[in-house]
């Protein structure tokens, strides 16, 4: 396996029992795919809470954070937010209705098109997005806190190159 520790985690113990079950398998896939796949579950976790003390569910967090990225005047056109959050057509005409529901966006006219309309972020919105977005900072950097920042570097730059095997 990997580096030498002292400390076992639980895929550790999993991957020693199949390595003694099916010695003739390569599981170091497992010691990182399985790693990842736990990870997630807490960041999952946290993100959730984060996204839950702001009042704001996953979906809305994805709208509203595409808004609060795109800079004053924080607003995009529904197709644009389609690019972004990568749902449906008639699922995101569905969540800018419920925002606008919620005050948290408002459709104005595109002046550059009459026909069109651009979403804009309100001050509620932006209220709420900017202290989510602090919240989930604060709770990935605990998850986190265990590493070194060139640690952290270092896995950032791993799992990027793994990533941009599945972007393309």
């Amino acid at each position: 396996m990997g580096s030498v520790t002292a400390e076992h985690d639980e895929v550790d113990r999993i991957v020693d029992a199949w390595t003694r079950q099916r010695p003739d398998l390569d599981f170091s896939p497992l010691e990182v795919l399985s790693r990842v796949d736990r990870l997630s579950r807490h960041l999952d976790r946290a993100r959730r809470e984060a996204f839950r003390r702001s009042e704001l569910e996953p979906w809305e967090w994805d709208v509203l954070s595409a808004l609060r990225r795109a800079g004053d005047p924080y607003q995009l056109s529904p197709k644009q937010l389609l690019q972004q959050t990568l749902v449906s057509s008639g699922t995101m005409t569905n969540r800018i209705d419920r925002l606008v529901g919620r005050r948290l966006v408002r459709r104005e006219a595109d002046p550059a098109d009459g026909r069109s309309v651009l979403v804009t972020l309100t001050s509620d919105g932006r209220t709420r997005v900017d202290a989510a977005i602090t919240r989930l900072v604060d709770a990935e950097a605990i998850l986190l806190s265990v590493l070194s920042r060139g640690d952290r570097d270092r896995l950032a730059g791993l799992l990027r190159k793994l990533s941009l095997g599945f972007d393309t």
